[in-house]
């Protein structure tokens, strides 16, 4: 009986801390603002709505010398996503299917374009686990400007609005899964020296 009552003890405990861990997570999500600040280079991960916009917006505004669209489909051209001047500064990443490749491929692009700073853009939703992953990708001396992007899938009520709730909660899972993999292998996805 007293180890039953210990394992509940320990379920409860666990519980309160995931619960804890999961408000902060949420609330470090809606709190990540947009920095008007110049980069380098704008990383622009294409998967969401109104990413790709966002990128060319600011792009045309001069917050970034280079535009890399990261995970395009293989079959969409340059011109169907920019057009107009400094087209020839704007480069489309067509092989990544996934954050993890996102992070690696636009790592090789920075790195051929000795960039030291980015502006990245992705869903407000998907921006904490993205930011961990290109910061344990890239060189630690490349700075990386998370720039949220809103999307209509994500409700800021979203303890009451189901969708919300497992996008976030599916986010975080992912989120602590990273956050365990580089306790123990910091340094793992990042290049090797001599590689750049």
């Amino acid at each position: 009986m007293a180890l039953l009552k210990g394992l509940f003890s320990l379920m409860v405990l666990i519980l309160i801390v995931l619960s804890v861990l999961f408000v902060d997570f949420v609330y470090k999500t809606f709190s990540l603002s947009q920095r008007d600040v110049h980069a380098d280079a704008i990383v622009v991960l294409t998967g969401g709505r109104g990413r790709v916009e966002e990128g060319v917006k600011l792009y045309r505004a001069g917050q970034g010398k280079l535009l890399f669209l990261i995970g395009v489909d293989p079959l969409v051209k340059k011109h169907e996503l920019y057009q107009g001047a400094g087209a020839e500064n704007v480069y489309l990443e067509k092989t990544s299917r996934n954050t993890l490749e996102n992070a690696i491929y636009a790592r090789d692009m920075i790195m051929k374009h000795k960039v030291s700073s980015i502006k990245l853009i992705t869903s407000r939703y998907h921006m904490k686990r993205s930011t961990i992953l290109f910061r344990n990708a890239f060189p630690k001396d490349v700075a990386i400007y998370p720039h949220p992007v809103d999307s209509s899938n994500l409700k800021e009520e979203w303890w009451n609005h189901k969708g919300s709730f497992k996008l976030l909660f599916s986010e975080f899972y992912k989120y602590c899964i990273l956050r365990v993999f580089f306790l123990f292998a910091p340094g793992e996805l990042r290049p090797l020296p001599g590689t750049g």
